[in-house]
């Protein structure tokens, strides 16, 4: 059928100017392992609500879940480019994973960075090899985009923390292992993220200062008692399902804070005093930047899969004796469609680089993301547009792929907030938010 003409025209994408031997043979050997699922697989388990378990399974089996995690626990070693050339392949074979931006990329790096060594023990293994999926709980009902609003609270009582609260809209609650959850330590406000499918302030690691309300990420066990897990009933078309979750005073050891509980020598009874435990502000946003890079990898990679079948449609469907590509109404949007796909792969190459390389990375990963996200959506439109009628049939297997682009249109932080970003800190203007 035409979705096998075309991956097997297309393999893997050719990659970045500038890239490694070593990461364009890791490319191809992610687009061959995805290229035996392909898209008609991912379109079954979108409809249906299912997990792409096989596929993840064999990613993790050839080391590639946890590539840019620590060898020393079991990962590749590599870094966020060598993780988004895996998103990337993947969904250039019709199979974006959502869950390597949230587990892999976010959680991953947060406590590679951040984590004791008894928590990079007992976690980073099990994301590296796929078994142990951390997820990441920041998003509520009320807080949009302002962490002001945040009401999620960790108090001390005794040697334990007791979390009480809400979280909203966090993917692959029934995947997971843990979940990394943000909270509020102590009163004030912060700066302002937000995660899961919501919004995310665009900022630099430690850019946003918490004020006298403090911030903290737990690693909160996914079966831990007082945990309660509502699926969220969406419309798009995802494998991976979305919950509302209800802390209800659950207790965690003080070994759960990321970066270790600093709480020695003060009053248990008296609570926390600011600036005692880690800036848990700056450790979300270290996560944040690798989870818009990813993105911005995986919307490259739907685009470019929707553009292959797109091409390979127009090539060979014929209406009036010739094929329909041969019209520049068809051809022109597909031709703009694949330059902006092609320039938001190099700005993606770009961040990756930057985050790897210790350098300031927002301004690169929230341009890669806003220009990713617009070039998938735009990519898979057209598509739909080019197959006609048969865009929207279940055997093309295409819509599912609009709602994984439209969906990162939004998230993990939305168009407006990326402008938001650029006109006050790339151009220098007064903030308008």
């Amino acid at each position: 059928m035409a979705e096998g003409q075309a991956a097997r025209r297309a393999g893997a994408s050719a990659g970045q100017a500038g890239e490694t031997a070593e990461q364009a043979a890791l490319r191809a050997t992610v687009a061959r392992i995805a290229g035996k699922f392909g898209g008609s697989y991912y379109a079954a388990r979108a409809q249906a609500h299912e997990s792409c378990d096989e596929l993840w399974q064999a990613l993790a089996e050839a080391g590639f879940i946890g590539v840019n995690i620590p060898a020393e626990y079991g990962g590749g070693g590599g870094g966020i480019t060598e993780l988004a050339i895996v998103c990337e392949e993947t969904a250039g074979q019709g199979c974006p994973l959502l869950l390597l931006l949230v587990s892999s990329a976010i959680s991953g790096e947060i406590l590679a960075r951040y984590g004791t060594p008894e928590q990079k023990s007992a976690w980073l293994p099990g994301i590296a090899d796929g078994t142990g999926k951390v997820v990441f709980a920041i998003t509520e009902p009320e807080a949009g985009s302002n962490t002001h609003r945040l009401t999620t609270t960790a108090r001390p009582d005794g040697d334990e923390w007791v979390l009480t609260g809400t979280k909203y809209y966090i993917s692959g609650v029934d995947e997971a292992a843990a979940i990394l959850v943000v909270a509020r330590i102590g009163a004030g406000g912060g700066g302002a993220v937000q995660a899961g499918l919501g919004q995310a302030a665009p900022g630099r690691a430690g850019q946003e200062q918490a004020g006298p309300g403090r911030f903290g990420l737990f690693l909160l066990p996914a079966d831990a008692p007082g945990l309660t897990a509502r699926p969220l009933p969406v419309d798009a078309m995802l494998p991976e399902r979305q919950f509302t979750l209800h802390l209800d005073d659950i207790r965690l050891r003080s070994d759960a804070l990321v970066g270790g509980d600093a709480r020695a020598g003060e009053s248990r009874a008296g609570g926390n005093r600011a600036g005692q435990h880690p800036d848990g502000l700056a450790q979300v946003f270290h996560g944040l930047n690798p989870e818009r890079i990813t993105a911005a990898a995986l919307c490259v990679g739907v685009a470019r899969y929707a553009l292959n079948r797109a091409a390979d449609y127009a090539r060979t469907r014929t209406v009036w004796d010739v094929p329909i590509g041969g019209h520049q109404g068809v051809a022109h949007p597909l031709a703009r469609a694949k330059i902006e796909t092609e320039l938001a792969a190099l700005m993606t190459s770009k961040a990756a680089w930057c985050h790897d390389h210790g350098q300031p990375a927002g301004e690169a990963a929230n341009m890669a993301k806003y220009a990713a996200a617009e070039a998938a959506i735009a990519a898979v439109d057209q598509a739909i547009q080019t197959h006609g009628g048969n865009g929207l049939s279940t055997e093309y297997g295409l819509v599912p792929l609009w709602g994984i682009a439209r969906l990162l249109r939004i998230a993990p932080v939305n168009r407006e907030m990326v402008l938001n970003y650029v006109a006050q800190h790339s151009l220098h203007l007064p903030r308008s938010y």
